[in-house]
């Protein structure tokens, strides 16, 4: 009977299976690797990108917070100048309600009052005089009310006086300046205009 010896054939069946086995890890390892590194890579891409965009948005953003702050300027700046102007206007407007208030207290002061004071407070006014008798204030209370520049007139108080060794009335009154409204308005006459169309 014959004997066949089948160790060296085994162990060569044994010796291919592993090496096709360390072949087959390796492939995986390999494959595994290129995975890795495809993913990383893609990752990388992704965070890179958005890197940028981040450093783009950034500088946009520093842009901006420039051309707000220049606006800030502007915007300060141009009520700084409306301010100015506004001041000019009343200014301007003031000069020439004092001009007007004293031709127009030259023209409706009758004979016989004598002004010792004259004070502005904006649109108020407060005269202070003397008169020979109070019939005389009655009148410049009228002439006031008539004037196309000045109205309502107030007596705060009058009282008996002495004055260089002459009895005096003195007198303490309020007017107001007529402000003006509209361009036709300011013109001399407006108010007396507008008081006959009221009494229409």
């Amino acid at each position: 009977m014959m004997r066949i010896n089948l160790l060296p054939h085994r162990e060569e069946a044994r010796k291919a299976r592993r090496q096709q086995f360390f072949s087959l890890l390796g492939m995986v390892a390999v494959l595994g690797g290129l995975v890795v590194f495809l993913v990383y890579s893609v990752i990388s891409g992704y965070i890179g990108s958005q890197e940028e965009k981040n450093e783009f948005l950034k500088k946009e953003i520093a842009v901006l917070d420039k051309q707000i702050d220049q606006i800030k300027r502007l915007k300060e700046q141009t009520q700084a100048l409306l301010a100015r102007k506004q001041v000019i206007e009343a200014l301007q407007q003031d000069r020439g309600e004092t001009v007007h208030l004293l031709s127009e207290l030259v023209k409706q002061v009758p004979e016989g009052v004598y002004l010792k004071s004259l004070k502005q407070d904006g649109v108020k006014v407060n005269l202070t005089g003397y008169v020979q008798s109070n019939a005389r204030v009655s009148t410049l209370m009228r002439n006031l009310e008539a004037s196309p520049w000045l109205e309502r007139p107030e007596l705060i108080e009058i009282k008996a006086v002495v004055v260089d060794k002459r009895r005096l009335n003195e007198f303490g009154m309020n007017v107001y300046l007529t402000r003006v409204r509209t361009q036709d308005s300011g013109k001399p006459g407006a108010k007396a205009a507008d008081a006959g169309k009221d009494k229409k």
